[in-house]
């Protein structure tokens, strides 16, 4: 079965029926042989949970590889192509697997009435530097609870500040990848446009949130 050339695979799999059935049969078996280890250094290869990511994963490179493919151009061996899609296919995967059990985001009030998303501790800022971070966060806050709505303020933490994947974020909120972009861009347009009016500059702005990402 790995004895197909570049030009054998295309045309099995051109084919329909029941040849390329066998060919889709014959490509599966090559790519669970070596997908497992190919992703060795994040999920251990012989663990249940990477069996069954396997299995899935495979069939979307199935998917995938009649879907493209118009788009091999020979450069490789055809399962070589194959199975860096499934790699790519792979890593997709585990990062929506490593993000699933973790909440988005949300920003409420704390107990004074202001916007609150989460504390900056900076041991190496003198107690000045960090009032004064402390002042200009809550200031921030404010004018995105103001400024955002809700689906908004929550799209822009999650990928912005929690650093959610784009696909992830837009599967848990019930949109597409493409309006979640739509719904950010014109999120951070009126930020930029409301701390224009503010009085902030971007330099403050980000001196801001370098500080959450530490």
């Amino acid at each position: 079965m790995d004895k197909r050339t570049n030009e054998e695979w295309i045309a099995d799999l051109r084919a329909g029926g029941d040849q390329q059935a066998q060919a889709l049969e014959d490509l599966r078996a090559i790519i669970l042989r070596g997908l497992p280890y190919a992703i060795a250094g994040r999920i251990a290869p012989n663990s249940p949970q990477s069996e069954a990511l396997v299995e899935e994963i495979v069939q979307e490179t199935l998917m995938r590889v009649l879907e493209y493919l118009d788009t091999f151009e020979g450069r490789s061996q055809f399962t070589t192509w194959a199975h860096k899609i499934a790699v790519r296919a792979a890593l997709t995967e585990l990062r929506r697997v490593r993000w699933r059990e973790v909440p988005l985001p949300e920003m409420g009030m704390d107990e004074e009435g202001d916007a609150s998303y989460r504390e900056l501790p900076d041991r190496q800022a003198s107690p000045e530097d960090q009032v004064d971070r402390k002042d200009m966060m809550k200031r921030i806050n404010r004018i995105i609870m103001e400024e955002l709505t809700e689906k908004q303020r929550k799209a822009l933490m999650a990928v912005a500040m929690q650093g959610f994947p784009l696909e992830e974020a837009a599967q848990r909120m019930g949109m597409n990848r493409n309006a979640l972009y739509k719904l950010m861009h014109d999120a951070r347009l009126r930020l930029k446009k409301r701390m224009e009016k503010e009085g902030l500059t971007p330099q403050q702005v980000l001196s801001v949130f370098e500080q959450v990402g530490k």
